[in-house]
């Protein structure tokens, strides 16, 4: 895996590289689809390919090891054969969601025994453990185990958590090292910075990551209940400090508004379930503001969804008709929306990609984020 930075920004921090992988180059800024369980809510992968145009998707560790369990995916060869997504795939390595099983999880400084959302069972998750599950999904990119804490944790709890992650972090790395990829490709390890919102924190655990020299590096335990100005306070901080030759990792993030600030301080990789959660309950992102698509205000509205958008479904169906499919509660409309956020999402990044390249991007930055953020 090699990163190639082209450009950073003359008035920001904005950068455009090429990262390759196993399965392909990534552009970045990117924008990854989250693929949960293996799929993209209501998206078909030619639909990703060919209308989305991602470049790569994500998977998750805890969902993807309950179901469809390691066994059917080690006999389909990986998730990218059992999906058949040939392009880069990214694994969350599940912390999140083990750390958000609060009352059915028990941690440890050896790992976190847990039950499962779906049957109650009982599991088991340490670090080493962890990257076995990654390993046998087939991630070009895994991502460290770590503990999540709550954005509302005091000093103390974030600094013990912080700690613990940096741990845990050394007993991947030295598992991986034991360890070959089960199927004849690179799959590389991306750290995970956390420290809350206290910047001390923060600088200590960038400091510590980019000491590790991996591949790329993650920002972790932001978006999950502090303001945007404290978010975009910890990237400054952390950017600080994590080399400018690999990859930066957002993990989370956001909407339009927090992907295009973010960028300005030097991010380069996002993923988010707001493209698809928020379009199956009728809001679409566009590039001249935000709407609520069950509206009474778009019941005669035949125009297209959006005639400058970035997916066939903007310009094949109308306003009128897209209202009247939520008002229906068709499936249908929660495809078309699903569809039209995530083309959004990704041409949002890469037109960041064409800005910071012509070395224009604050400029652009100003005039995007007052349209992104209209309520239409």
């Amino acid at each position: 895996m090699k990163f190639d930075l082209l450009h950073t920004d003359s008035q920001s921090k904005a950068r455009a590289g090429i990262l390759h992988t196993a399965h392909g180059k990534i552009e970045t800024p990117i924008f990854m689809p989250v693929g949960t369980v293996g799929s993209v809510k209501a998206v078909q992968i030619p639909e990703l390919e060919s209308d989305i145009k991602a470049q790569i998707i994500l998977g998750n560790t805890y969902h993807l090891y309950l179901r469809p369990g390691l066994e059917v995916l080690e006999g389909a060869g990986g998730l990218h054969k059992f999906n058949s997504w040939n392009r880069p795939i990214l694994t969350d390595s599940g912390g999140f969601q083990v750390f958000s099983l609060k009352d059915i999880r028990k941690m440890s400084e050896e790992g976190v025994e847990f039950r499962s959302h779906i049957d109650g069972s009982k599991h088991f998750f340490s670090p080493e453990r962890v990257m076995e599950i990654e390993r046998t999904i087939g991630a070009d990119i895994m991502m460290a185990f770590d503990e999540c804490p709550p954005g509302t944790s005091d000093y103390n709890y974030a600094k013990k958590s912080m700690e613990l992650t940096h741990r845990w972090l050394d007993r991947c790395i030295a598992h991986l090292a034991k360890t070959e990829p089960k199927y004849g490709y690179e799959q590389a390890l991306f750290p995970i910075v956390q420290g809350c919102v206290y910047p001390e924190l923060r600088r200590q655990s960038a400091e510590y990551i980019a000491s590790k020299e991996c591949a790329g590096n993650a920002i972790g335990g932001l978006a999950v209940g502090e303001p945007a100005e404290k978010m975009y306070e910890m990237i400054e901080v952390v950017n600080e400090i994590l080399p400018t030759d690999k990859p930066r990792y957002l993990m989370g993030v956001g909407t339009p508004a927090n992907i295009l600030e973010a960028i300005e301080r030097g991010v380069d990789m996002f993923d988010c379930v707001m493209p698809t959660r928020n379009g199956r309950n009728a809001m679409l992102f566009t590039k001249h503001g935000i709407m609520n698509m069950r509206n009474e205000k778009w019941k005669y509205d035949y125009s297209p969804i959006e005639e400058d958008g970035a997916s066939y479904v903007d310009r094949q169906y109308s306003k009128a008709y897209l209202r009247h499919l939520f008002v229906s509660q068709e499936l249908l409309a929660m495809q078309i929306a699903s569809l039209h956020n995530l083309a959004f999402y990704v041409w949002l990044t890469g037109e960041a990609r064409k800005h910071i390249l012509a070395d224009d991007y604050a400029a652009w930055k100003r005039n995007m984020l007052e349209e992104v953020t209209r309520r239409l």
